[in-house]
């Protein structure tokens, strides 16, 4: 979803921008020569020669090289075509009389300023490269620059002389008595940034230095900084190699080397009230001394928010921690502290002080957005939200919400079948900043941020004008925590969901099944809107994303998921007979449904460069029906193809398995192919043209199947429907390239996609690549997939 009126205002700025630029190529682009200033020249950019040592692999040229070219400045201009385009809109309307005037702010917003060649740019470059190549261990390099001039442009060469790089033969960490620090300071060599045998690189030594700052702090040293460390060199070896010794600075203050204890904790709530008495107001309560002149919060929240106590050495990361739970609180608009030592000689203690800034307490909000559906529905939706940040002083996000939206079918192949659909919804949701769970109470030291505790409930109708309305209440008791920054877990042990038709008409429904080929498929589906399921589940999802190391280009992120629905319900009830030998057990005289669905989402992105990024997803997915239930509810079930997803094909046209989707494109329920089984794979490459445009490669295969056959699905085996040990034959495979338009807080995706393989043809025939006619209108309908999304598919 997406606000509508922005979307018409980012796009109204694309179509100007790329007129402008149009003009700019066209015209304008070939005027900048005569704007430049007299004897000046545009600069082109710079080319780096490197004149290399023989003991130098390519590996390490290239990796000098690129290294290198990312100091050289000045950054040439933005071109499209071999044309400084955005020099040619900063001349377009002429020089600006004044700044705030319509020329001003248009040079401004879509110009941009000539960049100039200069010889004071070549010396100050080449004393650059030799102190950056000296930095990486290559201790003798040396650079020289030269301008090459043409008639209005000039490009800066570089001359680059590589020696050898020097690598490190010994570390030693250097320790001057048995004081404490100097114990702690030789511990952390066993975890050192400098290991024997790796190149010598400046920004190691940076980062080992910080790194012991980050060691030592998280043991109490809490005035220590990282530039009272030297690494000294040792150079005069042979075979290129160094010896650095990790040393302690003479003149460092003995402040710097004392561990440290807290004393006092002190949370002022409302920082605007400070005054020069106002902590000698304070309350000590549960180990806090607290502020809180207008009572608007309990003790207990700031008690599991603040990890220091009196007695406890001063950690970094409890500091941390402190402060993000307090942000996570989302109470404060701001949250500041301050250590303060004791005003003592020989003192070794500090007192903690907290200042918060409280944020207005209720709120409302109104918004208006569209969303665009794959069986030509368009509509808009208003949503009204109402919520109380401390509804009972403890930090419980109340929040009250009320949505109604219309959808109606627009443009392309209208299916005269489907009618527009009216929804409204009512939801309530109240959090807790805690596990809310008897015989338990968190310890602040241990759990990395606050968990929180939500119990949710809404009720939603969608109603189909003229043939019937479904009803849905929602009950929903969940936890959310994590451990660290990269795990997160989400358990709802109370997942409860009761779906009502009403105002049914089967005769107007009756009557629109005219297609003897969609017929059966829409019975079944019309028989699934009169079911009235219960849902009585859990669930559990878990997500990873590992913190890359150090100038590492991979990435990853994963996610788990289980969702398991009548199993506990199904232990505590008997089978009975619901119809003539039909056995089903059942909660409230309803029989409820029984099933369990696991999902996997791996996505690896790796940076082949600054503006080229690999990305790469596989999702699968398996839902298990059993017992009371044949098929999992369609709402939990899976869809293929979508701009999501395989993009080369519609959403919810694709499958299950062999399933032909033509048979349902004038379906009175418009493209609508589920399955309990998925697997789909994805790989994207992105290339990052400018500040404002990016372009896509992309092919998805994958598709969706049926678990379980049986008659009542309304497919039959030749459909080739169901998830088997041939599956792999019906796996659709397309392509295509795109778009991405970065836009002031949104990225607008446009991608053009076409299928390589279809899994519903002959075997034999299902690659089409030998297919393909783009000169054929017939034929670009029915393959060429137009993707219009807001943001990226994964």
């Amino acid at each position: 979803m997406c606000n509508p009126l922005l979307a018409i205002r980012q796009i109204q700025r694309l179509v100007i921008f790329s007129t402008l630029v149009s003009v700019a190529l066209g015209g304008g682009g070939c005027s900048v020569a005569r704007h430049l200033p007299a004897g000046e020249r545009l600069y082109t950019g710079a080319e780096v020669k490197i004149e290399a040592d023989s003991l130098l692999t390519k590996t390490q040229i290239e990796a000098a090289k690129v290294g290198i070219e990312t100091l050289i400045r000045p950054v040439p201009n933005s071109t499209l075509g071999g044309r400084p385009y955005r020099v040619g809109l900063y001349y377009l309307l002429g020089e600006p009389k004044k700044e705030k005037s319509f020329r001003g702010w248009f040079r401004k917003r879509f110009g941009e300023a000539p960049v100039l060649a200069s010889r004071r740019a070549l010396s100050a470059n080449s004393l650059a490269i030799t102190n950056y190549l000296h930095n990486e261990g290559f201790f003798r390099a040396s650079a020289s620059g030269e301008l090459v001039e043409n008639r209005h442009t000039a490009k800066a060469i570089y001359t680059v002389q590589l020696p050898p790089r020097y690598t490190i033969q010994e570390v030693r960490f250097v320790g001057k008595d048995s004081s404490v620090f100097s114990q702690q300071f030789k511990k952390t060599a066993s975890i050192s940034l400098l290991k024997t045998g790796n190149p010598y690189q400046f920004t190691t030594i940076e980062a080992e230095r910080n790194r012991i700052e980050r060691v030592l702090k998280r043991e109490g040293f809490y005035f220590f900084r990282p530039d009272y460390l030297i690494v000294k060199a040792d150079t005069n070896l042979h075979h290129h190699q160094v010896n650095l010794s990790v040393e302690l600075k003479p003149d460092v203050t003995q402040i710097a080397l004392k561990p440290y204890t807290i004393h006092e904790v002190y949370v002022v709530t409302d920082d605007g009230q400070l005054r020069g008495d106002t902590l000698a107001k304070a309350v000590q309560r549960r180990g806090l001394r607290i502020v809180d002149l207008n009572q608007a919060y309990r003790p207990r929240i700031f008690a599991d928010a603040i990890s220091f106590r009196h007695g406890m050495r001063y950690d970094s990361r409890q500091q941390d921690i402190s402060l993000t739970r307090l942000v996570n609180l989302k109470n404060f608009k701001f949250v500041k502290n301050r250590f303060e030592l004791l005003p003592r000689s020989d003192s070794a203690l500090l007192d903690v002080y907290y200042y918060l800034t409280p944020l207005k307490r209720k709120s409302v909000r109104f918004e208006v957005s569209a969303v665009t559906k794959s069986n030509n529905l368009a509509g808009s939706q208003g949503n009204l939200t109402w919520m109380n940040r401390n509804a009972f002083r403890g930090a419980e996000m109340l929040r009250f919400a009320a949505s109604a939206g219309l959808d109606v079918q627009i443009g392309g192949q209208r299916n005269t079948n489907i009618n527009d659909f009216y929804r409204t919804n009512v939801e309530g949701e109240l959090s807790f900043p805690r596990f809310v769970l008897p015989f338990y109470r968190m310890n602040p030291a241990t759990n990395q941020t606050l968990p929180r505790t939500a119990l949710t409930v809404g009720y939603e109708e969608l109603t189909r004008r003229e043939l019937y309305t479904q009803t849905s209440f929602r009950l929903n008791w969940g936890y959310v925590w994590r451990r660290n920054v990269e795990v997160e877990h989400t358990l709802t042990p109370v997942a409860v969901n009761i779906i009502r038709p009403r105002n049914i008409n089967g005769e107007a429904f009756l009557n629109l099944l005219t297609d003897p080929f969609t017929k059966a498929q829409d019975l079944v589906r019309y028989f699934k809107i009169l079911e009235t399921p219960l849902i009585l589940g859990m669930n559990y999802n878990l997500s990873f994303t590992p913190t890359p190391a150090a100038g590492s280009r991979h990435r990853w992120v994963v996610t788990a998921g289980i969702d398991a629905a009548g199993n506990l319900a199904g232990l505590l009830t008997k089978r009975e007979e619901v119809n003539t030998d039909v056995f089903a057990r059942k909660v409230f005289n309803t029989v409820f449904e029984q099933y369990g669905r696991f999902d996997g989402d791996l996505r690896y992105y790796y940076d082949v460069s600054p503006k080229i990024r690999w990305a790469n997803r596989f999702l699968v997915g398996l839902g298990i029906p059993y017992g009371n239930s044949m098929a999992l509810p369609q709402f939990k079930q899976y869809f293929a193809g979508g701009s999501n997803g395989i993009r080369a094909f519609r959403a919810r046209s694709l499958g299950p398995g062999g399933y032909a989707p033509d048979s349902v494109t004038l379906s009175t329920f418009g493209y609508n192919s589920f399955g309990d089984v998925r697997l789909e794979l994805n790989s994207e490459l992105r290339l990052k043209l400018n500040q404002y445009l990016e372009m896509g490669f992309f092919v998805d295969a994958g598709n969706v199947w049926l678990y379980r056959n049986f008659e009542e699905s309304g497919f039959v085996p030749e459909d080739n429907a169901f998830f088997d040990k041939d599956f792999y034959q019906q796996t659709a495979v397309g392509a295509g390239a795109g778009f991405r338009f970065t836009l002031p807080f949104v990225l607008l995706r446009i991608d053009l996609a076409m299928p390589f393989r279809k899994p519903w043809l002959p075997e034999g025939q299902r690659w089409v690549l030998n297919q393909t006619q783009f000169g054929s209108a017939a034929w670009r309908r029915d393959n060429l997939i137009l993707n219009i999304a807001v943001g990226y598919s994964f």
